[in-house]
Order: structure tokens, then sequence, then C-alpha cells
């Protein structure tokens, strides 16, 4: 391995010391704010300038130290959370040159440019690995809640230039998982309204994924079914372009409604949020030889004493394919960028915090009460 460029920084004229975020682990009310040395980026690395942060319900859990689902991630004393930031790189460590695939001479970056943080930065192409996992910004890996942070080069990617720094930083987790519920199980090459086929999608809720959904969706020609529980954010929805909109408070066989608002077809992919309380249902209301894209698990991570789902059943029923969707790779995340370019899809920025405002915005999204994403703006 050969150095091949000298360091670019600007680093003389950055501060020493730094804001950033920190949690225990152990709750919502006792996040802090601490003060550390700047770092410096080393060889293939960059100091990025963190301009904002979106949040996820991944990061409540992890500061109430509930993030405790995936075998491969430790559970540091006191970590930095968040993954998600929109940033500029402000100074570049030196470059090398060898066969690596993380070297690859296209993810070289510049003083100046704006960039997003990928979720597990070594996941680079194909399935997600447990090692991946274990490189988690946010959790176990420090996260981004940070003034200035230092990221390999294959951790960020260039974004395109009509997007603000909120809309960007909403993209790496949120949008991206809703792009490979939408696009995982199709034939290589292929996305969303591409096939010629139409499409129909029920995005369940209103939070970041599900309106991410509705945009890539409704973009690509798609029909797109809406659940909430508030008729407010349904009309939401209803404006932004989803067909058909259900509230499962009010209609709680909300399954048998999706069937006859498709004519007894279903939805071809469900983006399945809510978990044991809503899971059997999907598979109910999902068209025969569709997908259930497991998502998340927002009305808890324990059965219904009184629900046995027999998912071998359930599944065969309508054959059906259940699929855990946790994130996706880097190069995924270009090909969602060069979509949302082409189609100037802009992300739903529910409510902006200022960065001292950390703990309330984290509080704010466990609440519930979002539509779209919450973000941070760590430089005003």
């Amino acid at each position: 391995m050969a150095a091949v460029a000298g360091a670019a920084s600007s680093q003389d004229q950055l501060p020493k010391r730094i804001r950033q975020w920190v949690t225990g682990q152990d709750g919502l009310d006792r996040l802090r704010i601490e003060e550390v040395d700047l770092p410096e980026p080393g060889e293939d690395e960059v100091l990025v300038e963190v301009r904002a942060v979106s949040l996820n319900y991944r990061d409540t859990e992890v500061a109430m130290g509930l993030y405790n689902h995936h075998s491969s991630v430790s559970h540091p004393p006191a970590i930095v959370p968040c993954s998600d930031m929109c940033g500029t790189v402000v100074s570049c460590g030196p470059v090398t040159d060898s066969n690596s695939p993380f070297k690859n001479p296209a993810f070289r970056l510049q003083v100046g440019d704006r960039v997003i943080s990928t979720f597990a930065p070594t996941h680079l192409s194909g399935q997600v690995q447990a090692s991946d996992v274990a490189q988690g910004l946010g959790g176990p890996e420090p996260g981004v809640f940070t003034q200035y942070r230092v990221f390999p080069t294959y951790g960020v990617v260039k974004i395109p230039e009509y997007l603000s720094h909120e809309e960007a930083s909403c993209l790496p987790i949120a949008a991206m998982t809703a792009w490979m519920s939408l696009n995982c199980m199709r034939p290589k090459g292929e996305i969303i309204g591409t096939s010629g086929a139409k499409e129909v999608i029920l995005c369940q809720g209103t939070g970041g994924v599900s309106i991410a959904g509705l945009q890539i969706a409704n973009a690509a020609g798609a029909d797109v079914i809406v659940t909430s529980s508030s008729d407010k954010k349904l009309e939401k929805a209803s404006k932004m372009g989803a067909k058909e909109t259900v509230n499962y408070k009010t209609t709680p066989d909300w399954d048998a409604e999706v069937l006859n608002r498709t004519s007894n077809k279903g939805a071809d992919i469900i983006f399945e949020l809510g978990g044991a309380q809503t899971l059997r249902k999907s598979f109910e209301c999902v068209s025969f030889g569709g997908l259930i894209a497991c998502i998340g698990y927002l009305s808890g991570k324990q059965d219904d004493d009184g629900d046995r789902t027999n998912t071998n059943l359930l599944a065969l029923k309508r054959n059906v394919t259940l699929k855990g969707i946790l994130n996706g790779p880097r190069d995924e995340l270009e090909r969602m960028l060069v979509f949302y370019k082409e189609k100037e899809i802009r992300p739903v920025v529910d409510r902006v915090f200022k960065f001292d405002e950390g703990k309330e915005a984290i509080k704010y999204l466990f609440s519930g009460g979002h539509f779209g994403k919450v973000v941070v703006k760590i430089k005003e």
C-alpha cells in the first residue's frame, strides 16, 4: 500500500474543541452534551463538519438501552448517538492506493464536498452481514450527533446539489430502508416502475420510512395506500399522492378494507412497521405472491399472549415472501440518489431543532407525533 497524495487540510482554521451529544444508554433524560478534542483524519479518511442530523426510532432505543436484538451489536458504556447526517468535508487525510474494495478511487473526496453518512460503512454491496451491523453508526460505533466527525471515505456519499443539508440528512436510514423495501426482491438492475406493471404499495403509518416509501413509489407510478390513526396525517398523505388512506383506529379491520380498495387483490408490497399487532393483518391483505417488508416493531417486541401466528400457514396461504429490511448497501444508496435527483424528490421534514435542543428532539420523535422526519440543525 502506497500513499499517492498528501493531506488536503484546513485543520488550522478549525476549532480545537468540539461539542457532541452522548448517551450512557440509560434513558432519554440522561442524554448530555460533552466537549472533546477535534479529531483529525488519517489515511483514506475525511473530517466532516456536520450540518444536520436526522433522527430514527432506533436512536431512542439506543438511548434507552433497548437496542438489543442484534447479537453482533455490543453496548459500550457511553456513545455518541445517531447515524444519519449531512455535512461538508473540511479536511482530507492522505490517500493510499490498493486493490481493496474500500480503497476504490471513486470514493475519494475533496474539501467542500457535501456528503451523507452510510449507516453501516463496511456494507458496500449485497446482503448485509453481522460484521457490517457491528460497525453501525450510533450503536455500537460512535454516531454522528456531533459538530465534526472523521469518516472513512467509503462511509460517506456525495449528494445532489438540489437537496438542503436538512433534507439530505433524512436519506441514510429512512429513505434507504424504503428504497430497499421496494426494490430488494427485483431482478438485478430493475427498480420499481420499470417493469410495466402497476403495483400497489401499503405503507403503515406516517413516519420517516413510510413517507419516503410514499414519495418513491408515487414517483415511480405505483398506487400507494397509507394507514394511520390520524385523519389529519392521512389528509397530508393524500395531498402527497397517496391514492387511498385508511384510519386503522376507526377501521380496525383495515386488512379487509385494503382488500376492498384493491378489488380483493391486496398490496404487492407492504411496509410492515407495526410488528406483533399488525403482522397477521398484513398477511391477510398482501397480494398473492407479494412481499411483506419487515421494517419495525412499533407495537412492541413481544407477541400478544392470545396470538400464536402460524407464519408458515399464513405465508403459504397467499404465497408470500417475508423479508427483513436492515437498511441497504452503499451501491444501492448511490442508485437511490440518482432516482431522487431524476424525480426531484425532497424528503419531508416535520420539524427542525437546534443543536442544544437535541434531547427535546429525541423525546419529540419518541412521542410519535411527527409526520416524516425530525431533524437537528447542527450549525446555524
